[in-house]
Order: C-alpha cells, then structure tokens, then sequence
C-alpha cells in the first residue's frame, strides 16, 4: 500500500494550544480527515464522543499525558508532538504510558512519514517504536549530545535490540 494511501481519509484528532500548530498539522496531512482541540477538556469531549484512527498529543499546554491516558482506554493509536517537553524524560514516559511515537515539533515536517510508519508497523503486528531510534537517533545527538543514551542506557539498549516488554519495564 502506498504511503499517501494509508493516510487518505483517516479521522485524526488533532491536539494542541497553539493554532500555528494546530494550522501547520493541518497544511502537512491534508489528506487526512482533521478534527481540531486546543484544550484538555474539548480533545477529552471528543475522544469519549467520536470515532478516530489517531490522535496528535501535544504535552505541554494541553496535559497531553492525561490525554494520553484517555487514548490507551479508547485504544487510540497516540502520538506525542512537544517543543517544551522534550527531554530523554519524556521520550521514555511516553513509550511507556503506550505512545505510539514521540516527536519534537522542530521535526513536526515529518509527521506524514511518522504516521505511515506508525500505521504500517500496526498492519503487520510490530512494535510502533521500531523506527524511533532510526528516525530520531541523529536529532537526539545533535540535541543533547554524542553521549545522550548514557543516563538511560539500559532502555535504549532494549530498545535497540527490539526488547519491547524490557524497555517497558526500564527506569520507571
């Protein structure tokens, strides 16, 4: 199935404070079906009420980990979008709290690619994370350092080895 196939027509709903965001989101997956929130408790009205494929998390101004949580209770494909809370921290807490992919704002451009691999990794059965550290690894370093995977180095290790339930269990 071709990328732009597996996308057409999906019900994402969208979340975040910032129109600008919430605009550029809408410029890069117009071939998705968009439903916008830019608080907690309007994405929190239309996850219980509507039907979606996905949803577009951020963290900060929206408490997108309560949302988060929200999503895994409905099975909602989540993926977390961040500017302001983009740490190792937070990478991993994401993973953990059942997000399907972390992604920093600064790389929002690629958020069509993300999903597809998202949406493919779901058609065959794989773990959602199976191209984070490909698609993430070099940003990370150029973000905080050559050594980033130190402090968390038993986790990126699982991951890298594609150790999904040892990840999980890692640094809680």
């Amino acid at each position: 199935m071709a990328d732009k196939d597996r996308l057409k027509g999906k019900k994402i709903l969208i979340v975040d404070d910032e129109p600008d965001v919430l605009e550029a989101l809408e410029e890069l997956l117009g071939m998705c079906e968009l439903v916008r929130a830019s608080s907690f408790d309007q994405a929190k009205e239309l996850m219980m009420s509507g039907s979606f494929d996905m949803v577009i998390l951020d963290i900060m101004g929206v408490n997108g980990y309560g949302l988060l949580e929200i999503a895994g209770e409905k099975n909602l494909l989540a993926i977390m979008l961040t500017a302001n809370a983009l740490t190792l921290e937070n990478t991993i807490k994401s993973y953990k709290k059942g997000a399907a992919f972390f992604v920093p704002k600064e790389k929002m451009v690629d958020i069509e690619s993300v999903l597809n691999d998202v949406l493919q990794a779901r058609e065959k059965g794989e773990n959602y994370w199976l191209k984070w550290l490909e698609r993430m690894g070099d940003y990370y370093e150029k973000r905080f350092g050559p050594n980033w995977k130190d402090s968390h180095s038993d986790f990126w290790e699982a991951l890298e080895k594609h150790d999904w339930r040892l990840a999980y269990r890692l640094r809680d």
